[in-house]
Formats: structure tokens, C-alpha cells, sequence
């Protein structure tokens, strides 16, 4: 398989950002955002994930993190779609449940190239610290469209908001960790029966 990495740059009137990410790596990430929660978070799917995830964004976060949180998304989900490839040999799903205490979710990717977003989260809190909690849907809408993939995101049980959102995050890491790894019995070959991805 080809090395699976891919630097991203993306600027727009809101947003300056550029993503640098190895897809087997050891889980090594740098970010500044000005964002830190969102940082946490990301911290979770590149140690989960065994990512190298290095983001720099600059936002206007003097109005709010929106299009900051939704722009490191989509940027993100720009260099998977490159660092992917054709996909070639890869198990191409991946599932995974994470528990933290009392909250569990559930996260189940698909490596499609058609994007989809199904999000069945309900936070106790509308914020985590400072941090808006509708601005994962934003992210994960944005990773979607741009990464090309289908995306079940549930939280089965919670009652602490920073819990739930970080069994997504993990759960987010292990699945795709699933889904771009290597299948030796597929080597070679397209996990579909389309014949691409």
C-alpha cells in the first residue's frame, strides 16, 4: 500500500487553514486553533485512529467558533479523501462502541465516496465550557461532504456532556482505524462490487 498522507490548504475571507495528516502513523497530533476543546476532541480521533493530524487554523473567532470548527471539517475531510487514494485492499467499514463512565456511543463509518451524515446525539447541556456543542454536527457534516464517506454517529447513553462528546471522538478514531486498514485478503482488489470507490 502507498504512503497514505496528505497536506491540505484551504483559505477563505473566514478562515485560513492547513491540515497535514499521515494515515499510519502512531497517533501524534499538533493543534492550533484557538479552539481548544475542539482540539481535545480531535486529540481523540488522532490517538484512537493511530493518525498523525497536524491543524493550524486561524478564524474569525472574535464573532465564534463556527466557521472555524466547520472549516478545520471540511479541510479535514479534503486530506482524507487524498491521503485515502483509490482505497485499494482496504476493509473499507469500520464500527466501533466506546464507553466513559456512563455515557457509550457508537460511530459507523463507510468509505463510500457518497457522503452522509446520520447524527442521533441529544447533549444534556447546550455548551461544554465555552464551546457550543451544535458545532459537531457542523464539523462531522463538513468531514462528510468532503471526505466522501457515510457516517452513523449515535449516543446510546449519557448524562455528562463533555463524556458523550468525547465516546464520539474516540469511537470516531477507532472506526475509521477499522475501516482504512489493510485487509490481507484484499489485496489488490476494490471492496466493491462497483469496482470503485
Amino acid at each position: 500500500m502507498n504512503q497514505r498522507i496528505a497536506e491540505v490548504e484551504r483559505n477563505t475571507l473566514e478562515t485560513q487553514i492547513n491540515i497535514a495528516i499521515n494515515l499510519d502513523g502512531s497517533g501524534k497530533a499538533s493543534f492550533v486553533t484557538g479552539v481548544p476543546f475542539l482540539e481535545h476532541m480531535l486529540d481523540q480521533i488522532a490517538r484512537h485512529g493511530l493518525i498523525d493530524m497536524e491543524i493550524d487554523a486561524k478564524g474569525d473567532l472574535e464573532i465564534d467558533d463556527h466557521h472555524t470548527v466547520e472549516d478545520i471539517g471540511i479541510t479535514l475531510g479534503q486530506a482524507f479523501a487524498e491521503a485515502m487514494g483509490d482505497k485499494t485492499g482496504i476493509y473499507r467499514y469500520g464500527h466501533a462502541y466506546v464507553p466513559l463512565d456512563e455515557a457509550l456511543s457508537r460511530v459507523v463509518i463507510d468509505f463510500s465516496g457518497r457522503p452522509g451524515l446520520f447524527y442521533e446525539v441529544k447533549f444534556p447541556k447546550a455548551m461544554i465550557g465555552s464551546f457550543d456543542v451544535d458545532l459537531f454536527r457542523e464539523f462531522f457534516q463538513g468531514f462528510v461532504n468532503h471526505a466522501g464517506v457515510t457516517l452513523h454517529i449515535d449516543n446510546l447513553k449519557g448524562a455528562n456532556s463533555h463524556h458523550i462528546a468525547e465516546t464520539i471522538f474516540k469511537a470516531m478514531g477507532r472506526a475509521i482505524r477499522m475501516a482504512i486498514t489493510a485487509d490481507p485478503r484484499m489485496a489488490g482488489m476494490m471492496p466493491s462490487t462497483k469496482g470503485s470507490l
